[in-house]
């Protein structure tokens, strides 16, 4: 099975999105993932969205890039995070996209960094999540699109750290219209068993993104690549695979290596 690959559209030359998916295109990407912004600022590109669309740029997803996020301490930030995903997913829907992305918080707090314990209760952590997920679940089914929840590792954020536990909160919501990331990097730091956990993960999982266990792009680092992608082969996986990453050299190099790594020429060997 050929899983669709995207790049995010930061790591790609060009003066617009025109050039950067042509550039895409020929170095073995299909689509390319936005970037959301806060300020609603992924709707004020909709003029150049559009064009864009209109000239056949694939744009499946976006991944929000904000400094506050639903999982926030103070409410009015939260709700400000919500309010930004419910435009991205009505614009990624207009695009003809299948949805976006966001932590439950990122740079906000860790339990592994001073002073370790957070201003809030676990309980309180999981409603406020629960609440927000609920509400961008019913918006994403309304446009058509999913919101996607993804994981962090312990230094980024101290609620959502392992695939299971965005399992847990998708089921808590109890939609369709939330569902999970799997992202490498991040698995690489927190998940025993990287390829288990996607099993586990399988009902629930909506999308990956993709970096090598330094962050540089697939082949930069010391994952195994050809077990992940027979894994996600023998899933089904029915999503994206996403480059989110540093590039290390040249970056049209860089961006080719990754490509080829997510698209062996030689057979995939069964994943362990």
């Amino acid at each position: 099975m050929d899983i669709p690959l995207a790049c995010q559209e930061q790591l790609l030359p060009g003066a617009d999105l025109t050039e950067k998916y042509a550039l895409a295109v020929s170095l073995g990407y299909q689509g390319i993932e936005l970037r959301g912004r806060g300020d609603l600022a992924l709707a004020r590109r909709l003029p150049e969205l559009r064009r864009a669309h209109a000239a056949g740029v694939v744009t499946p997803t976006v991944c929000v890039e904000m400094d506050h996020f639903i999982g926030d301490f103070d409410p009015e930030r939260s709700r400000d995070a919500v309010r930004n995903l419910r435009s991205q997913l009505s614009v990624i829907a207009e695009l003809g996209g299948v949805g976006a992305m966001t932590p439950a918080a990122w740079g906000m707090f860790s339990r592994r960094l001073p002073p370790f314990e957070p201003p809030r209760s676990p309980e309180r952590d999981r409603q406020v999540l629960v609440d927000a997920l609920g509400e961008l679940a019913e918006h994403a089914r309304a446009e058509g699109v999913t919101l996607f929840l993804e994981p962090l590792n312990r230094y980024e954020d101290h609620m959502v750290n392992r695939l299971d536990q965005a399992v847990e909160l998708c089921r808590a919501v109890g939609s369709p219209g939330v569902r999970v990331v799997a992202d490498t990097y991040h698995m690489n730091i927190e998940e025993d068993d990287p390829l288990a956990a996607l099993r586990a993960t399988a009902p629930y999982l909506g999308h990956v993104q993709v970096s090598d266990s330094n962050r540089h792009q697939p082949g930069a680092g010391h994952l195994d690549w050809d077990a992940l992608l027979a894994t996600l082969d023998d899933l089904g996986y029915p999503g994206w695979l996403t480059l989110e990453c540093r590039l290390r050299g040249e970056p049209v190099a860089a961006l080719r290596q990754a490509a080829t790594v997510l698209r062996p020429a030689r057979p995939r060997r069964a994943a362990a």
